[in-house]
């Protein structure tokens, strides 16, 4: 796992290093996909003058704005204009509106590769960004700075691929979870009590919420602080858990509020000041949601809706990703302490194993809700913004005993991310 470049004395420089030669590596794929043509031509409407529906070989941006990113431009460009994108959310297009806006206000001409370039900027930017905060919350949760490296550098080889590098929310969603994490760890890790741990408290449900206009899959990180709040409850109250109850409950509300915000102005948009004649069905629903009505009324997202003959090769894509997300999150739950191998014998503090079996509880729910509801061939991309199966893969190649399956399945993201990465700029699935 390019042993070569990494050197534990300057793990940040070694980080930029490995993701600048594997991003020149999945780069060098999309490029050389441009020798066919693609699959499917819709990239090229995103351009109001261009004369062709043929791609140029270097043409990086096109060939990195395929299928769902085509959304994200458009919505960048002039909103959502109609219902069904409102299944994307609108964190992605709103910071791409806003850097094309102060890039042509400094003068940076306006054409149309500019806003799939600030698109495919900031996912990049995310990216190296998420591996550092990564390597952060590593250090907290483990103080092993070898291990911490190594778990970094696996996100960096994520078998998400291209999807972290194109205009997606992967990259950006994992940045701002990973930064969550680190504010949760913070404030419950240690035994203490004070203002700046509560404050942490709440930042994290802040970053998590941020995250839910990214990816709205973040609202699972609620679970933390119910959780957390349920080992409250259980101790006797004093003034100093109850102030750590009311932070709880502060950040859990942040972490609400980023699901319930976009809603609330859709609801606004669709619901208030129109006749009855018009007015959408989810606005009449007792909890009138766009979002789930857009993902099951356009796009067919639904309980066991995706269980159908023509989809088992998409189960069979994802089969690898969802035995890892299990089998770590189930060791997790179980047994902590594997974070530390070969350490049986020394236990881990109560906080660091309740914040483990409340992250691996969450991954168990977003893989029981993968298989069940959601298209299933993206949990290998949204996978990316779970630190957890990181850890478990790490814990496997720092033991002799199972480091042989751990480099199999680095083995297996990398060459996921290849087929992938090929497969995506030529606009082909799985996506």
């Amino acid at each position: 796992m390019m042993p070569f470049l990494i050197d534990y004395t300057r793990p940040l420089r070694s980080l930029a290093c490995i993701f600048l030669i594997w991003k020149a590596f999945l780069f060098t794929i999309a490029i050389g996909s441009g020798v066919g043509p693609a699959y499917d031509t819709s990239s090229t409407l995103l351009s109001t003058d261009r004369a062709t529906y043929h791609e140029s070989i270097f043409d990086l941006a096109t060939r990195l704005t395929r299928w769902d990113a085509i959304y994200f431009i458009q919505a960048s460009r002039r909103g959502y204009l109609f219902e069904q994108e409102w299944a994307f959310a609108s964190g992605l297009p709103t910071v791409i509106s806003f850097l094309s806006k102060v890039l042509i206000s400094f003068g940076v001409p306006k054409d149309d590769t500019l806003e799939p370039l600030v698109g495919i900027f900031v996912a990049n930017i995310s990216h190296l960004l998420s591996a550092f905060v990564l390597y952060k919350l590593s250090l907290i949760v483990s103080k092993n700075s070898q291990m911490s490296l190594i778990t970094a550098v696996l996100h960096i080889l994520s078998p998400a691929g291209l999807f972290l590098s194109a205009p997606y929310n992967e990259s950006p969603y994992a940045l701002l979870s990973f930064t969550g994490y680190l504010f949760f760890a913070k404030a419950v890790l240690s035994d203490g009590r004070t203002l700046a741990h509560n404050v942490s408290l709440l930042a994290s449900g802040l970053w998590f919420g941020f995250a839910i206009n990214f990816r709205s899959n973040g609202t699972l990180n609620g679970v933390l602080f119910a959780m957390e709040l349920l080992r409250e409850l259980s101790l006797p109250p004093t003034a100093t858990s109850i102030q750590r109850r009311l932070a709880l409950i502060a950040g859990g509300s942040a972490v609400a509020i980023g699901f319930v915000a976009p809603q609330v102005v859709a609801y606004r948009t669709f619901c208030y000041d129109v006749v009855d004649s018009e007015l959408r069905p989810w606005c009449t629903r007792q909890l009138p949601s766009i979002y789930t009505f857009v993902q099951e009324h356009y796009w067919n997202v639904g309980f066991l809706r995706y269980w159908t003959p023509g989809n088992i090769p998409l189960f069979l894509l994802a089969g690898p990703m969802l035995y890892i997300l299990t089998k770590s999150g189930v060791n997790f739950l179980s047994n902590p302490y594997i974070l530390n191998p070969g350490s049986k014998s020394v236990p881990i503090s109560k906080n660091l194993s309740a914040f483990l079996q409340s992250m691996a509880l969450v991954q168990l729910i977003l893989t029981c809700l993968a298989i069940t509801t959601y298209h299933i061939q993206i949990i290998t991309r949204i996978s990316s913004g779970y630190p957890l199966w990181y850890w478990w893969l790490t814990t496997l190649l720092s033991d002799s005993k199972t480091a042989g399956t751990g480099k199999k399945i680095v083995l297996f993201m990398i060459m996921y991310a290849s087929i992938q990465g090929a497969l995506f700029s030529s606009f082909l699935p799985p996506a």
